[in-house]
């Protein structure tokens, strides 16, 4: 039945019409117990936060969804996480539950997985910038690493007996932080974790300071990073994670492919996906810890806010169509928690995979080794 409702879907959200949801990103909180240098979550005022009773309001109103995304700030400062996943569960049906975490709270991450609904497969991704001091650097907070990587390999022993999969999010800060990623990927091919790579751009609207912030939208479609790097750093970084894409598996696998493109296309110059018709507003809702809509990670203006309206008048407002027209005349970013929803449910995912093949192609060989020798990794202690 989903996939019916899917093609049925598509073409309308090819051409930018207003739909149902199929994905909600909800930001449960945007405290933080971490003081990154690329996020100024930590630094927000803190905001009145929904109750347990009043998300379990906002889900009952949500129609099913195929996904549902925890995440913060740091979502495990609220200590009832495991009833809005749970909640998720009950109202929202997901195919999946994905939680993003630093990981430094270990104790209450592991109970979480132990005391969940386990009826639906859980995706946690666990937040390693680096090996040792580099990512206490840019988590500003010692013994990141150390409390992180204990997390990592608490859950990793917990995947099989608890419909739990699990792997690492770098963000690439800067031209040392893209050097770590071969020894940090060492370190994890110990326990079986995969990494997955993001290169940290310079501003989001999400967890800026500054409030009903958008970019311009009539500006070009470019990616600016949050730190410098000469071209033969990016374009040795993106080869490496290109051919590490073998190690995941196939929806996995496409997706990254896609990803790491349009980078190439950003960053490089190179051919690359240019971007597909955004689904902000569309099939992916987003939900601030306060009940807030905002318009997308880009663009905090509000379409209206669910503690005090209901979904349905929200959903259906002037307010919410007025953001959608913004949407739609976007150039486009590339976050890639924006472009992996808009890519997946416009098809251009599954055009990808039809241009580049072995993207999608199942593999069993092991990854090759990069031609070039990878500068050692380096901390300020070193």
């Amino acid at each position: 039945m989903r996939l019916l409702s899917y093609v049925s879907e598509l073409g309308g959200l090819r051409q930018s019409r207003s739909l149902r949801p199929r994905v909600l990103t909800h930001t449960v909180s945007f405290r933080c117990n971490a003081r990154c240098v690329m996020c100024d979550s930590w630094r927000l005022p803190r905001q009145d936060e929904l109750s347990t009773n009043e998300v379990a309001s906002i889900y009952r109103q949500l129609p099913g969804l195929d996904a549902v995304r925890l995440t913060g700030g740091e979502p495990f400062v609220r200590k009832d996480m495991t009833e809005i996943a749970d909640l998720a569960i009950e109202h929202l049906r997901p195919r999946f539950i994905h939680v993003t975490t630093n990981g430094f709270l270990t104790e209450r991450i592991v109970a979480f997985v132990e005391n969940r609904d386990r009826s639906v497969p859980l995706h946690m991704l666990v937040s390693l910038d680096g090996v040792e001091d580099k990512h206490d650097e840019i988590r500003g907070v010692p013994r990141s690493y150390e409390r992180a990587v204990a997390t990592v390999r608490a859950l990793a022993a917990m995947r099989e007996s608890h419909n739990l999969r699990v792997a690492v999010n770098q963000t690439v800060v800067d031209a040392e932080g893209a050097r770590h990623y071969r020894p940090l990927r060492r370190e994890l091919a110990q326990l079986d974790v995969r990494t997955h790579l993001v290169v940290a751009y310079k501003e989001s609207a999400t967890y800026s300071l500054e409030r009903d912030l958008e970019r311009d939208v009539d500006g070009e479609n470019t990616y600016e990073t949050y730190g410098s790097f000469s071209r033969a750093e990016i374009e040795l970084l993106l080869e490496e994670a290109e051919e590490d894409l073998v190690e995941l598996e196939r929806p996995e696998r496409i997706a990254k492919s896609y990803y790491l493109s349009g980078l190439r296309r950003r960053l490089l110059g190179k051919s690359g996906p240019a971007g597909p018709p955004c689904v902000a507003l569309r099939a992916h809702l987003r939900l601030f810890p306060n009940g807030d809509v905002p318009t997308c990670q880009n663009n905090s203006r509000l379409a209206g806010n669910l503690r005090e309206t209901s979904f349905d008048q929200l959903w259906h407002s002037a307010v919410a169509e007025e953001q959608r027209d913004w949407v739609s005349k976007c150039s486009g970013c590339w976050t890639e928690c924006e472009i992996l929803p808009s890519a997946a449910y416009t098809g251009d995912l599954a055009l990808h995979a039809l241009k580049h093949p072995l993207a999608s192609a199942a593999s069993a060989r092991v990854a090759p080794t990069s031609t070039r020798e990878p500068e050692r990794a380096t901390s300020p202690s070193s």
